[in-house]
């Protein structure tokens, strides 16, 4: 058990000193680490530093596959998920007074501390308990292949770098889906603001945009950013239509917003009716109407 500690506190200490690069230290560029520890650390110093070559070093050969066919930009929301950091960052490597391995990515906007616990080994497979800092612990799962340790699950679910792809494709749709609708209603309460300010709607979006200070007026009424007043935030574009006044009423407005790029920026459509209900659909791109249903939380009026 000493020994192995000691182990572990020199890889660590050999790998803050030399940042991987000396095979002598258990983190060799190739993915050639004898140790589970060694291998999980320079992965997640690779995702740290978004350095796609070396993590794909320790990859299952299925894996390191589908991982470079994957599109630059998913390649690079891999390494972010992987390392949860947010941009590239700065690896520190140490130990704890068990000699468990402790990792540091320091980021421009974060710094993530990884706390290593003891190794579960048999025959091929190797489990590296890892806990983050301010986050729950999960456990990596590692399997020899080609005479190097490399990764295979994380926590129950297994490394299926394409079935994860576009797991996590179909999450970034549905958030950007979510911000179209935040976006939509925020168009929304403006027009109506607007309204209350200066006793009618406003002829286009670009009225709701930014004035200059102490210079509000109908042409600029600074309620809205610039993007959204240009009638495009989020890769969605916002349309806005005045409806004519019926008998014994005032005007009033609607609003939809479509997927810029559909299948890559967002797939459902949206419509703001008269009554400030949000309705949703699949339209293949097209625009959204007050016929299509609401979306999940609207009730009917």
């Amino acid at each position: 058990m000493i020994a192995a500690q000691r182990f572990l506190a020199l890889s660590a200490m050999c790998a803050a000193v030399l940042f991987f690069l000396i095979p002598g230290c258990g983190f060799a560029k190739d993915g050639s680490e004898t140790d589970p520890v060694a291998a999980l650390s320079a992965a997640l110093g690779a995702a740290c530093r978004s350095n796609e070559g070396q993590f794909a070093n320790y990859l299952t050969e299925d894996s390191v596959a589908a991982f470079r066919a994957l599109p630059a930009q998913q390649r690079a929301a891999l390494l972010k998920r992987f390392s949860l950091a947010d941009g590239t960052g700065k690896l520190l490597v140490s130990s704890d007074d068990r000699g468990h391995a402790i990792l540091r990515c320091e980021a421009p906007e974060q710094t993530v501390e990884f706390r290593f616990g003891d190794v579960r080994r048999h025959e091929n497979l190797a489990f590296v308990p890892v806990k983050a800092v301010d986050s729950q612990e999960t456990e990596f799962g590692l399997v020899r292949e080609n005479g190097g340790w490399r990764l295979l699950s994380l926590g129950l679910l297994v490394l299926d770098i394409p079935q994860l792809s576009k797991q996590w494709a179909a999450q970034d749709l549905a958030t950007q889906e979510d911000r179209a609708v935040d976006a939509l209603r925020e168009i929304g309460e403006a027009i109506r603001s607007y309204r209350r300010a200066f006793g009618k709607l406003p002829d286009a979006l670009a009225q709701l945009g930014p004035a200059p200070k102490n210079e509000i007026s109908p042409d600029q009424a600074s309620l809205l950013s610039a993007e959204l007043a240009a009638g495009a935030a989020g890769g969605y574009h916002f349309r806005y239509r005045i409806l004519p006044a019926e008998a014994d009423s005032e005007a009033t407005f609607e609003l939809a917003a479509s997927p810029d790029k559909y299948g890559q920026t967002g797939k459902r459509s949206f419509f703001l009716d008269g009554a400030g209900k949000v309705h949703g659909a699949d339209k293949q791109g097209a625009v959204a109407q007050p016929a299509d249903p609401l979306i999940v939380g609207e009730k009917a009026p």
